[in-house]
């Protein structure tokens, strides 16, 4: 692995190299040395670059050079590369001379400017390379991070200086090395630190040089070894700040994959080790090169002297800083207060991240969801995901340009919807309800609601008082009526709207009939009303009946609202109505959202749309709900009074509320999550995503059997 590195370099005088050029290429002009680590550097007068090899080089090495150069070349011609232009031997050295690059060297003071348009053009010659491979590429080089278990050998060299550099070493050896594998790899320019980048008088890379270092690595530790270089001479905070500038510019023409981002900062560290410890090695072999050998050092070790991994990784991206619950609670609490409503479980829920239907605490345990709808097509739905970022690089925007996905979206949304013709596009499902209201009030000319006695529909002013879920104790708003499960309307004063969640979610999970909804429909219309059908809760296939529960229920709405998960926990939400309504509403053609159907949202919901599809979901949730619910039955506890529902939305009525929290909290212990619901909080309420399965029923229901003893 260091033949290179421990053969000699050759020793040619400037006064040589001009001769020598004269000689090989014909081409004259006095020649100045450039410096270089293993072979020699030259500046040429009206010729170029020249480089002479060490005789210890491999020829395979230096073809990997040249045909990397060309492929990139070929790649995205506008690269600022040195191209080689002749290749000669002489004295066992191959002597090549490269095309001579406009600009300058430069150092830590580029701009920001400057250092996003670093990384951006680092991205741009990875991907460059991407489909190149040549067989010298598996070389084995010893700056390579891949190698960097092999820098022990050489820490006898360093003196005390040595305890910052194995704890390095160790922490690549136990957290980074045995992801190895898994990183995405290629072959990569190796060494594109701002030595081997020259820079135009506004600091932007004029000129790429020296491909001696390129091999099949993972390309991270490429972007590791820039990052390096551009953090060393500045102050700590603004080293790590220049860092996350290159790496913006680098992801946005080369994104990194999560796994790649938890390691960067370990190899960041990593790259300066090697630094110093091969600088170290190479200055006790050759101390007549000690200048050049050195030049990155100081540097380097003013770097490592304040290295904490943990504050590297979340300075760098990769990672935040884990926060003991307790703590986070407590700063929650500080934060926030009384605003936001309390924690669910007794132990708090503290999530890093969600996959499917699991949810992962801070610890690394596997939490069964049972109990978010949001994420309807389950937790970070890999369609869903890519659409968000795919759109967030090309364009977000608002609604009063011109774009396709909201139209599209739309389009989709009423081709399901028949007899509804017009789509209000907005951020949640409050927002939502909120301009329902507002449209049924504004046409009614009426501002009486009926709301089923325990409904929630948002948070809104207007909404709030349609949501006695929320009601503190006394409180009771004239303009509402509330009307029993059984959805029997009795006479009631000039009406505005209703709003039915046909699942009865918040009353207890009493989803309704297709008699009673359409009974209340019709007397809410001979009351002068308009009637809602709000699908945050039911909708998008919950129901197992098809999309929407209100389609199922064969009932004809004047609105629909979705909300919740449309866009699997990105923020999107509509009002579908008749365009003949909405020419009647004092306000028409003034409504706006800033964030409603912008491009992002819009592409989350068009995908959860398709997933829903692809994935036959309804029918799933369908199957799925019913296998549930039986299961619960047969547990047969005298503590269970009911088990109802519809589809993946079920409710476990339990003798008592006392009973239900206990019930909720150890299954909340037992990594199983559920919530409560009812006038009376004695319902558990359960609404999986719909990606939930047999084997999740089978846990579910093993966990609740326990809970219940």
């Amino acid at each position: 692995m260091a033949s290179v590195l421990e053969s000699t370099p050759p020793r040619f005088t400037a006064d040589d190299v001009a001769a020598l050029t004269a000689e090989l290429f014909g081409l004259g002009g006095d020649a100045r040395d450039l410096g270089s680590e293993r072979d020699q550097t030259f500046l040429v007068e009206a010729a170029g670059v020249v480089k002479i090899s060490n005789a210890a080089e491999n020829p395979a090495n230096l073809e990997l050079e040249a045909a990397a150069i060309e492929y990139a070349l070929r790649a995205d011609p506008d690269l600022p590369i040195a191209r080689q232009l002749r290749s000669a031997t002489h004295q066992g050295h191959v002597v090549r001379l490269f095309e001579r690059m406009p600009g300058r060297h430069g150092g830590p003071h580029l701009s920001d400017a400057a250092v996003r348009a670093y990384g951006t053009t680092h991205a741009r010659l990875a991907r460059a390379l991407r489909g190149f491979f040549h067989p010298a590429a598996g070389r084995e080089l010893l700056w390579d991070l891949k190698h960097a278990a092999e820098l022990r050998q050489h820490l006898e060299h360093l003196g005390d200086r040595r305890r910052l550099v194995e704890p390095v070493l160790d922490r690549y050896e136990e957290q980074v090395a045995p992801l190895w594998p898994a990183l995405p790899a290629q072959v990569v320019h190796g060494d594109m630190n701002l030595g081997n980048v020259l820079l135009d008088e506004h600091g932007f890379v004029s000129g790429i040089v020296d491909f001696g270092d390129s091999c099949h690595t993972a390309a991270v530790a490429d972007l590791a070894v820039a990052i390096a270089s551009l953090m060393r001479g500045r102050a700590v905070d603004d080293a790590f700040r220049a860092a996350r500038i290159a790496v913006d510019g680098y992801q946005s023409r080369a994104p990194l994959e999560q796994a790649e981002l938890d390691v960067l900062a370990d190899l960041v560290a990593t790259r300066m080790a090697a630094i110093v410890t091969i600088s170290a090695w190479r200055t006790a072999r050759y101390p007549e090169n000690a200048a050049y050998i050195q030049a990155e050092d100081a540097d380097s070790w003013a770097l490592l002297e304040r290295w904490d991994p943990e504050q590297w990784r979340h300075e760098l991206g990769g990672a935040r800083l884990t926060v003991p619950t307790d703590a986070l609670a407590g700063r929650r609490e500080a934060a926030v207060g009384a605003l936001l409503t309390n924690l669910t479980y007794d132990e708090p829920v503290h999530v890093v991240r969600g996959e499917g239907v699991w949810l992962i605490d801070d610890a690394g345990r596997r939490l069964l969801d049972g109990y978010n709808n949001v994420p309807v097509v389950g937790h970070g739905h890999p369609r869903v995901t890519e659409a968000i970022v795919r759109q967030t690089r090309t364009l977000n925007t608002h609604a009063r340009y011109l774009y396709e996905p909201l139209i599209e979206l739309a389009e989709r949304l009423l081709a399901t919807m028949p007899g509804l013709d017009t789509v209000m596009l907005v951020n949640s499902g409050s927002e939502a309800n909120d301009v329902a209201w507002r449209i049924a009030a504004g046409v009614t000319g009426h501002d009486g609601a009926v709301i089923t006695e325990h409904a929630y529909h948002g948070v809104t002013a207007a909404i709030a008082d349609l949501s006695p879920e929320e009601w503190p104790p006394g409180y009771v708003p004239p303009h509402v009526t509330r009307i029993p499960p059984t959805l029997e309307l009795g006479p009631t004063a000039p009406l505005a709207a209703t709003f039915l969640d046909a699942g009865l979610t918040s009353d207890g999970i009493r989803p309704a009939t297709a008699e009673r909804a359409q009974a209340l429909l019709q007397a809410t219309h001979d009351a002068g009303g308009l009637f809602v059908a709000d699908e945050v809760q039911i909708g998008y296939g919950r129901s197992g009946e098809g999309l929407w529960m209100y389609r199922h229920l064969g009932l004809e709405p004047d609105l629909v609202t979705l909300g919740k998960p449309m866009g699997n926990g990105y923020p999107v939400a509509a009002v579908l109505t008749r365009r003949e309504l909405v020419e009647r509403f004092p306000f028409a053609g003034t409504v706006f959202s800033t964030f409603g159907g912008n491009p992002v949202a819009a592409q989350a919901a068009l995908a959860v749309l398709d997933v829903i599809e692809d994935e036959r979901l309804v029918a799933h949730a369908k199957h799925v709900g019913g296998l549930l619910r039986e299961r619960i039955r047969s547990l047969g506890h005298p503590a269970i009074r009911d088990v109802r529902g519809i589809g993946l939305l079920t409710g476990v009525e339990l003798d008592t509320p006392e009973r239900a929290r206990d019930v909720v909290n150890r299954l909340r212990a037992d990594g199983v999550l559920v919530g409560r619901t009812g006038p009376r909080d004695d319902v558990l309420k359960i609404r999986p995503p719909l990606i939930f399965d047999e084997p999740h029923v089978e846990l579910l229901v093993a966990a609740l059997g326990a809970s219940l003893h």
